[in-house]
């Protein structure tokens, strides 16, 4: 099963599997491309007519070719400024689909009394919906600003600020591992961009779906084709 191939469908770097479920009391996921088959900011702005000009940005974002996600997300934003709220919503009922094995994987992860933390640079718009459907047990994401119905091209500042990047994705992680009393080495973390990289670095189990290059390469899975269930054939 293991191979170092980097272009067949499952790839599996640096343990030897399988892993005990029961080893694990965290599992972490991205959702923009992880757990959902879209990028909401791009679908978002299809329907400002700005797509290509955005998705660019988040293309490059996700290779890690810009670094720094907060400006890339700020600019992404600021082309979205007076759109109407309800392209949100026509985003969420006809183009957000689960992808693959997505509920299959957590309703197996929670069947195993694994605690669920999705972690998104995306927006609470949709982790809410998507955190109801699969049982989330912690949500960290970006709230957009709207007045009258329409985006401001800005997020509201929260309590623990205003844009959930890489690090504050590590963070997440580590303080939901500190709040259920697990260490992070009992964590997983399951994402597809380079904004995904720090808290997979910190998990004791690091998973790439679908990914760019440069996090299939660091992840410990790297499920390049096919589902995400495949995940629990490496989970005794």
């Amino acid at each position: 099963m293991t191979s170092t191939d980097n272009s067949a469908a499952l790839v599996i770097q640096g343990f030897t599997p399988p892993l005990r479920l029961a080893d694990f009391k965290l599992a972490a996921f991205d959702m923009d491309s992880t757990l959902i088959n879209i990028e909401c900011i791009d679908e978002i702005a299809a329907a400002a007519g700005k797509k290509d000009e955005v998705a660019a940005i988040t293309e490059a974002a996700m290779r890690g070719e810009i670094t720094d996600f907060k400006d890339s997300l700020r600019r992404r934003l600021a082309l979205l400024q007076g759109v109407p709220t309800s392209a949100l919503q026509e985003v969420l009922q006809t183009r957000l689909q689960f992808n693959p094995g997505a509920r299959e994987l957590c309703a197996a992860l929670k069947a195993a009394g694994i605690k669920l933390l999705l972690v998104s640079g995306g927006f609470t718009f949709f982790t809410r919906h998507v955190a109801a459907e699969l049982g989330m047990d912690f949500v960290r994401s970006n709230q957009l600003e709207i007045v009258d119905e329409r985006l401001t091209g800005g997020l509201v500042q929260q309590n623990w600020g205003d844009i959930c990047d890489g690090e504050e994705k590590r963070r997440m992680l580590l303080q939901c591992c500190e709040q259920i009393g697990c260490t992070p080495a009992q964590a997983m973390a399951v994402g597809d961009g380079a904004n995904d990289l720090p808290m997979m670095g910190a998990a004791g189990l690091s998973v790439a779906f679908h990914a760019k290059p440069k996090v299939r390469a660091q992840a410990m899975v790297a499920i390049n084709a096919g589902s995400l269930a495949q995940l629990l054939d490496l989970l005794a």
